[in-house]
């Protein structure tokens, strides 16, 4: 007989670690944090884990802070003896520094994967990596889950006609293709070019959008720049309807008012981050249902395959 798992939240993700062990069909387990004068903090697990097959629920949104209590639970948790300790982590921050695109930069993504393995982590789940190749950082296993699996029936809700897959920039063309496969629709290829980090000075719309109902699809929405360029820019070329699918809703600075002020119709995000602002345009679909049944498979030594859209 499998022994239950026992699942944890970092304090940031609680209330998507709440609904996740809902589905799951578990209390999460108690962490108690305890905070210095100076800012240090240190959690501690109020129960026993010695032995048990534990999950540690945590975004790595805001960055810094949040990365730090993953890490230190992490730690707790090999110190106190569990068997196997996943780190759940829906939004992997950092993941934009993949590689080296100017001298003497660091590798960000590399640095934090090797953080977590060295904290504890022996296997790791997320989603929607910013680049596939960041589950090579790691040398634990990585199970890579495609929010795509969420987006899909509710775009196939909408019943839309005339349907095009847009992707944001080059570099997204592989995801846009992958959703227009499953959904049987074309796509266009925006090309931007950035005069600086977050400032596009520049973008043109490959392939035909007038008359179309465009749906836009990306990893993550941070300034939200990119989409609305794109989205006033495809209704100017006569597009229909400009939707926007985005796995991970950063929304930084200024981002919901520029969603509120720009063509797009709609903007399709997951709860990968927890979220504190509104707006009657931004629509969140749950992630918890697919990890929380990753998860249970992921503990009953069964495949997970069947949850990928890739």
């Amino acid at each position: 007989m499998i022994t239950p798992a026992k699942i944890f939240s970092c304090t940031q993700s609680e209330s998507l670690s709440k609904m996740i062990s809902k589905s799951y069909g578990q209390e999460l387990g108690n962490i108690a944090i305890l905070k210095y004068s100076d800012g240090e903090f240190q959690p501690s697990f109020e129960e026993s884990i010695r032995g048990a097959r534990i999950f540690i629920i945590g975004s790595t949104h805001p960055n810094s802070e949040n990365l730090m209590q993953l890490l230190l639970m992490l730690d707790a948790a090999k110190r106190s003896s569990a068997r196997h300790i996943t780190a759940v982590i829906p939004y992997f921050g950092w993941a934009r520094q993949d590689r080296k695109d100017k001298p003497r930069v660091p590798i960000g993504a590399k640095l934090i994967a090797k953080l977590i393995e060295a904290a504890g982590a022996t296997r790791i789940i997320t989603m929607d990596l910013h680049a596939d190749q960041i589950q090579g950082f790691f040398e634990k296993p990585v199970d890579h889950l495609y929010a795509s699996t969420i987006f899909i029936p509710y775009v196939e809700s909408l019943k839309l006609d005339n349907l095009t897959i847009a992707s944001p920039d080059m570099g997204g063309s592989k995801r846009a293709y992958a959703y227009s496969k499953f959904l049987k629709s074309e796509v266009v290829i925006c090309y931007k070019q950035r005069s600086k980090s977050n400032i596009i000075s520049h973008m043109e719309v490959i392939g035909e959008v007038k008359g179309k109902n465009i749906i836009l699809v990306d990893d993550m929405v941070d300034t939200a720049g990119t989409l609305t360029k794109a989205a006033d820019l495809m209704i100017e070329r006569g597009a229909k309807s400009v939707r926007a699918i985005c796995t991970h809703a950063i929304l930084s600075g200024n981002a919901v008012e520029k969603i509120e002020n720009s063509n797009l119709l709609e903007l399709i995000v997951t709860d990968s981050i927890p979220s504190k602002q509104s707006s009657q345009k931004i629509r969140i679909l749950s992630c918890a249902p697919l990890f929380s049944e990753v998860m249970k498979n992921v503990h009953n030594n069964l495949s997970i395959s069947s949850n990928f859209i890739t």
